[in-house]
């Protein structure tokens, strides 16, 4: 029996895969419901990563998008309010991905205003308080803020892939 082909990592080529359309919007912007979701993917040490891409996935609702980030680390997304599914509260699966990483990095972003659902959710309900608040958006100017932490104090909780 052979071995399985270790990862590799091939980039940064992310912009190869950006260009096509923009694919920071899964709905349209002013669509009825959307959400406009703004964070920054940050390092260890507080620094922003300038080119990672963060995939946003409504496995619920069937919407698909990505951002790179800029030089800043900031990403944008545009969203319809992600519905709950199979006893879940309402949320967002992220992918990041960034140099350094062999493989995609997965979370979940779950929206601040459904306190209810987010405490009966399984998966938030199975983490820590301080695990938890990482992975709750926050209300910010008419939209969502969602920082990704990479390491280190205050890291996102990350989820095996």
């Amino acid at each position: 029996m052979t071995e399985p082909t270790p990862s590799q990592t091939v980039g940064p080529f992310f912009t190869i895969g950006l260009c096509a359309r923009p694919q920071q919007e899964l709905v349209p912007e002013g669509a009825d419901g959307a959400v406009a979701i703004s964070g920054r993917v940050i390092d260890g040490d507080g620094e922003p990563v300038p080119d990672a891409v963060v995939e946003a996935w409504d496995r619920a609702g069937g919407h698909w998008g990505r951002c790179g980030t800029d030089a800043g680390g900031a990403f944008h997304l545009v969203t319809a309010r992600p519905a709950g599914a199979g006893g879940e509260a309402p949320h967002l699966a992220l992918l990041v991905f960034a140099r350094g990483l062999l493989k995609p990095l997965l979370t979940r972003m779950y929206l601040p205003d459904e306190k209810e659902a987010n405490t009966a959710d399984p998966v938030l309900s199975a983490l820590e308080p301080d695990e938890r608040a990482t992975l709750v958006a926050r209300p910010a100017d008419g939209g969502l803020t969602f920082d990704i932490r990479l390491q280190g104090e205050g890291q996102t909780t990350f989820f095996v892939l």
